[in-house]
């Protein structure tokens, strides 16, 4: 245990069952054998369990080890804001830090997330965590005839969604496309189904789900579909029924 912290908060999705919850449990286990000075919390669920037990009397300086196998820097940061306000309420004034955001995305390791404990150069406090950014712009809803999502959920994302993101954006401010009153508003998205038939890229309102699987694909829809207003067949999504949306 490092000597800066009273404890260390492993927290993570999945932790507290499973056979990968167990393993991990196990393993972390041989590796501290004093079980004290340690806490297990599953955010499968939501975060009120870490809440509550950063709040109880007494607490001292901590460490969370983050496992969320989908974090990333706004993720990061939305945390460290959080454990940062309970900090401040608590009577004893005790101080936070984060470490491990990309640990979760190599699976429940309990070696490495020992390791991180060690590594105190990436340790991040928790107090004066910079302000959400903000400009008056934002306020108000951009121009936009039309609505692109695309999936960027880890099954799109293995078939290549974030290159034709970039595809995506290069041909729409080709067309000046971007938030213009004919234009689109472009939207990255969690899974939005159905994976198999990925990266998937919906246009709303018009209802059309359509598969894109490289920089054609990309051009060809914006094209046809954004510029011209009507369906890109050839890449279009079919539902169950065999019909297809209008556009």
């Amino acid at each position: 245990m490092h000597s800066d912290y009273q404890d260390v908060l492993f927290v993570g999705p999945g932790l507290a069952s499973g056979a990968t919850g167990e393993a991990f449990r196990r393993d972390l286990q041989a590796l501290h054998t004093d079980a004290g000075g340690t806490q297990i919390i599953d955010t499968l669920d939501g975060f009120e369990e870490l809440w509550r037990t950063l709040r109880q009397p007494g607490a001292g300086n901590r460490l969370v080890v983050d496992l969320e196998p989908t974090s990333d820097g706004a993720y990061l940061d939305w945390l460290r804001d959080e454990l940062g306000r309970i900090a401040q309420a608590h009577p004893q004034a005790p101080r936070f830090w984060v470490t491990g955001s990309a640990l979760g995305r190599r699976g429940l390791d309990a070696h490495a997330a020992w390791a991180s404990i060690g590594q105190t150069d990436r340790h991040l406090p928790c107090d004066n965590v910079g302000a959400v950014p903000s400009d008056p712009g934002w306020s108000t809803i951009p121009d936009h005839a039309r609505q692109v999502f695309l999936c960027t959920g880890p099954r799109c994302v293995r078939r290549g969604a974030l290159p034709l993101w970039k595809a995506l954006r290069r041909a729409l401010l080709k067309h000046d496309l971007i938030e213009t009153p004919g234009g689109v508003l472009l939207t990255r998205t969690a899974c939005q189904f159905p994976c198999n038939l990925g990266p998937v890229l919906t246009v709303h309102p018009d209802g059309c789900w359509y598969r894109v699987r490289h920089d054609d694909d990309v051009e060809h829809l914006v094209n046809m579909h954004l510029l011209g207003g009507n369906v890109a067949e050839t890449l279009l999504i079919r539902p169950p029924n065999g019909g297809k949306p209008d556009a």
